[in-house]
């Protein structure tokens, strides 16, 4: 460990009651998803935190979701760090109030301790810290979403975040920790397809040869989506939810399905869409229409060799200095870091705080872990 790490490992001991107090701020203020004006009131509180310690500050703004801040210093010319996190939570409105920010025998409890208002605090502490010393080694860009939990799909985010995160070398997202240490270089992608078939009516006793029906269409249609399915590549299809006609003697005119995608590999949604366009011009049932809509569509986090590469300096940077050893592992659940991955940014998730139950109100944390994460970040950004 050099001389400059050491250092900066005692700020952050200082700095504990003022970390404790950012964190419980954060937890203490509701930020659901649904409430826009709570999340960007949050929003502003980091933002001045950030513009305090010398970065300039602008966002982009959503009519229904939580606004994405984008904070920058140094030359955004040249290539940059890209620190990444969320402010919205799973939560309704009250659940603060409910159940405050509480600190136990070393173990955080409250709505978001984990996701993510404890990574949040490694952020803005490590931040403070570095800008109360002039830190300039690296240009710096800070992505802080506002409606990260529900895919950004009420937002422009996930375009945004590609864009804004192009052009950095490395990406570092403060999001959820594992209880184990474990942190994250491949995150599934996810995708939804509504699939929508419209046959001709008729009576199933009177004129049965005049109809077409859309469920029988439907049913050849939904085992070729099934049949997309690719269990070695990674590919996981569910056709989950399916719907249609009205009443038993009737041959139905309309029928739908819900398509569930997971993938890890960009190709691999491609012959995916591909597939499902084609299914649109197939034809089981002459008089019949399809048409699948996709829905949602969230990008992979590949694992590269960039990525890789990384997670070993920074693995062996931990180690160096006295901090736990990290696992790695892929996961299906999503995070921004796939925007970041879209963009070609190697990049390492799940740099937060440890604990476990997120999303529910069995949610903890470990206090400690705010301190050794945020004094991992401080030697990253001292050494990258």
């Amino acid at each position: 460990m050099t001389p400059e790490i050491e250092s900066l490992f005692r700020d952050v001991d200082q700095a504990k009651p003022d970390m404790r107090a950012t964190w419980a701020y954060l937890v203490n203020h509701d930020s659901g998803s649904k409430n826009k004006a709570a999340v960007d009131a949050l929003q502003a509180f980091a933002a001045h935190t950030l513009k305090k310690c010398g970065f300039s500050v602008r966002f982009h703004e959503y009519e229904e979701a939580g606004n994405l801040l984008v904070a920058e210093r140094g030359d955004m010319t040249k290539p940059f760090i890209c620190l990444v996190g969320h402010l919205d939570t799973v939560f309704p409105d009250g659940e603060a109030a409910e159940r405050p920010f509480t600190i136990r025998d070393g173990i955080v409890t409250g709505p978001g301790c984990l996701d993510m208002k404890g990574g949040i605090t490694i952020l803005l502490s490590a931040i403070r810290i570095l800008a109360a010393r002039g830190w300039d080694r690296h240009p710096v860009k800070i992505l802080i979403s506002g409606d990260e939990e529900t895919a950004h799909r009420g937002s422009k985010a996930a375009r945004d975040l590609v864009e804004e995160a192009s052009g950095g070398f490395v990406g570092l997202n403060l999001d959820t920790g594992f209880a184990d240490g474990s942190v994250v270089l491949g995150r599934k992608g996810y995708a939804v397809y509504r699939v929508e078939v419209s046959g001709v009516g008729a009576h199933a006793g009177n004129n049965p040869e005049d109809g077409r029906s859309a469920i029988i269409e439907l049913a050849h249609k939904m085992i070729d989506i099934n049949d997309l399915a690719d269990h070695e590549a990674g590919t996981l299809i569910n056709v989950g939810v399916m719907g249609g006609g009205t009443v038993p003697n009737a041959i139905p005119d309309k029928a739908w399905c819900t398509v569930d995608v997971r993938f890890t590999k960009a190709a691999e949604m491609e012959r995916v869409k591909r597939a499902m366009a084609e299914l649109e011009t197939k034809r089981y049932i002459e008089g019949t229409e399809t048409k699948a809509e996709l829905k949602v569509d969230i990008p992979a986090m590949e694992r590269t060799e960039a990525s890789e590469a990384l997670f070993a300096r920074v693995n062996d940077l931990a180690v160096s200095c006295g901090l736990p050893d990290m696992k790695l592992i892929s996961t299906g659940g999503g995070s921004d870091s796939v925007f970041l991955s879209r963009a070609g940014v190697p990049t390492i998730c799940s740099l937060g705080v440890r604990g476990e139950f997120n999303h529910t109100e069995r949610e903890y944390a470990i206090e400690e872990t705010l301190y050794e994460r945020t004094k991992l970040l401080l030697a990253v950004l001292q050494t990258i």
